[in-house]
């Protein structure tokens, strides 16, 4: 993946280089789309490569990056650093949030992780006693 002329560019050089695939697969080899269009990319396969240039591009267009483990799961998140006023908001207001409060959010949170783990088995039919005394 590259960036030329404000577009991001997704090149296939496995597909261009098949002599056995037809001719319009090796047409579709290359993709084009305008950076300010893209709002996230994932990239979700070891083989990707990026140009730094296009990862200032997307950063510079607010575009959020997602990398992806060898399972599929999302490992890392690159967002702007610059301009993200509101992720910096956020923050901040969780560093300024009092004890008691950050407690009884975590409390929340706990709580709210064990009844999304419950649900499934409450579908289909195993009960659990902490999912009734949580709900």
């Amino acid at each position: 993946m590259s960036i030329k002329n404000a577009q991001l560019n997704i090149r296939l050089p496995e597909v261009e280089k098949n002599d056995l695939l037809p001719t319009e697969f090796k047409r579709d080899a290359l993709a084009t789309i305008p950076i300010e269009d893209v709002g996230i990319v994932v990239i979700d396969n070891p083989q990707i490569t990026l140009t730094s240039g296009l990862l200032q591009a997307l950063q510079e267009n607010n575009v959020a990056v997602i990398i992806c483990d060898y399972r599929h799961m999302p490992q890392s998140l690159l967002l702007p650093i610059e301009g993200n006023s509101i992720q910096q908001e956020r923050y901040d207001a969780q560093l300024a949030a009092s004890e008691p409060l950050k407690k009884q959010l975590w409390q929340q949170t706990v709580t709210q992780k064990i009844k999304n783990q419950a649900a499934p088995l409450d579908s289909c039919g195993i009960a659990i006693g902490l999912f009734n005394t949580l709900a």
